[in-house]
């Protein structure tokens, strides 16, 4: 069974339960990922945020039920989720552009947000460059931040932990880079037991699961012991699929950047590759430079053969 074939599966499960509070570690379940991975697939494929395509589908039931005439405001309030009357007519009028109180009148005007369905389509107009490799653990050293849920707000918080790392304390610094970011640097240049360098010279930014959150580990690869400053974290061994880049730190709307290119990954590629996500963590890897306008990176996600159900 594809992905294609397991989203749309999700969605079932979605239409089955929308009276009730949609459990994301169940559809996940059925997409074989994590909640995480399923949102960002979610929000790529769909082009609208998991959270607001389910807002959308039930205010657009409910304005089926009020016009039916049949039901009060507050029964069909309660009948998808809304305890309170004002976050109800909130949801509602937000989808609509009118409170539910208009939602009878004769003549008015609503919207209709049909069930979405997946379908392969033919978009790789340019080519993806990628690898399979196997890696063994990899012990780091860095920083961490917690993540949101919410998979926009956590990608908010990625970021500004990045702002921390490469920039904080720059102006004190003779090299111009932040303290944390100087520390790093050190750290990578540790030498292992046997005289060598670490294999990985370049900055880890590692995700973890979104359940109830997650974290966000900024590292290097180093034999060098943790610190007050820097934490001993492992990256687990797996298989990746490793995708290259070149525009790391770009706007969003810039075709090179780091989350358009994703947005491809988990869009064009991952439905028709024969591979599926393997575990709920996500690695960056931003690759020595001194150009960050122009930073190279890699996205590397953790997969295994695709097997039916």
């Amino acid at each position: 069974m594809d992905w294609i074939e397991r989203l749309n599966k999700a969605i079932v499960y979605m239409e089955e339960h929308m009276t009730e509070e949609i459990d994301y570690a169940q559809l996940a379940k059925i997409a074989f990922c994590s909640t995480y991975h399923f949102q960002r697939m979610f929000a790529y494929i769909a082009n609208v945020p998991l959270p607001e395509y389910i807002r959308r589908r039930k205010m657009s039931l409910a304005a089926v039920d009020l016009q039916s005439g049949e039901q009060k405001i507050i029964d069909t309030a309660l009948k998808y989720g809304y305890s309170s009357p004002t976050a109800f007519n909130r949801a509602f009028q937000s989808v609509h552009g009118i409170p539910p109180s208009r939602a009878k009148e004769e003549g008015v005007s609503l919207k209709s947000y049909p069930k979405i369905t997946f379908k392969l389509i033919a978009k790789g107009v340019e080519e993806m460059e990628f690898r399979i490799e196997k890696h063994d653990a990899i012990r780091v050293v860095g920083v961490s931040a917690p993540l949101s849920k919410d998979v926009a707000k956590a990608y908010e918080e990625g970021t500004a932990l990045w702002v921390k790392v490469l920039f904080e304390g720059a102006e004190e610094n003779e090299h111009g880079n932040g303290k944390i970011c100087s520390e790093l640097n050190a750290a990578v240049n540790v030498r292992l037991p046997d005289g060598s360098l670490p294999k990985y010279n370049g900055f880890f930014g590692i995700e973890t699961e979104h359940n109830d959150g997650g974290e966000y580990i900024i590292a290097v690869a180093s034999s060098m012991p943790e610190n007050d400053s820097l934490k001993e974290y492992t990256l687990p061994a797996h298989t990746w699929a490793i995708f290259s880049g070149k525009n790391f730190f770009e706007d969003e709307e810039s075709a090179d950047s780091f989350i358009q290119y994703e947005e491809r990954l988990y869009s064009e590629w991952l439905p028709t590759s024969g591979y599926e996500i393997a575990d709920s963590i996500s690695v960056h890897f931003l690759l020595p430079t001194n150009d960050l306008e122009n930073a190279p990176f890699e996205i590397w996600v953790p997969v295994r053969k695709a097997v039916g159900i």
